[in-house]
């Protein structure tokens, strides 16, 4: 199967008065993940505003495992849940592993595109829908 993932760096400013991760920093890789897969792929934010769209988050969860601390290597994946074929809704998931093989995280989003305009939930141009199809798909992917 094919992967992408991210190896972002723990900064200090990311931890709590615990020493570990902040729980809003997982959320924040999460989204910095899924925008590195979009820009990468050619749907930078200046695109978005060009077809007045925006993704939106429905849920996010996170399911916590292991404290990720300062130094400890992470590798963050991306793998799309399910979607409609018209990419107009889609659910995605993360893995957060540390130091290669534990797993610290899983965050799960239910999304959608909204007009940036109208404020109204809108079924993006089929190249919108072109990265989405190329973003890697869990082993139980589904279509709605």
């Amino acid at each position: 199967m094919v992967t992408y993932k991210k190896s972002p760096e723990v900064r200090w400013a990311d931890l709590d008065p615990n020493f570990h991760m902040l729980h809003s920093r997982y959320y924040d890789l999460g989204a910095y993940v899924r925008m590195c897969f979009l820009t990468e792929h050619g749907l930078v934010p200046a695109v978005m505003q060009e077809h007045q769209l925006g993704p939106i988050l429905f849920r996010e969860e996170c399911i916590f495992k292991r404290e990720i601390k300062f130094g400890d290597l992470v590798d963050i994946d991306l793998t799309m849940l399910k979607a409609r074929k018209d990419g107009s809704r889609w659910s995605m998931q993360h893995h957060i592993y540390i130091n290669t093989n534990t797993l610290s995280a899983v965050i799960t989003v239910d999304g959608a595109w909204m007009n940036t305009q109208r404020r109204r939930l809108a079924t993006p141009p089929p190249m919108f829908a072109a990265v989405f199809d190329q973003i890697p798909r869990a082993e139980n992917f589904e279509w709605q």
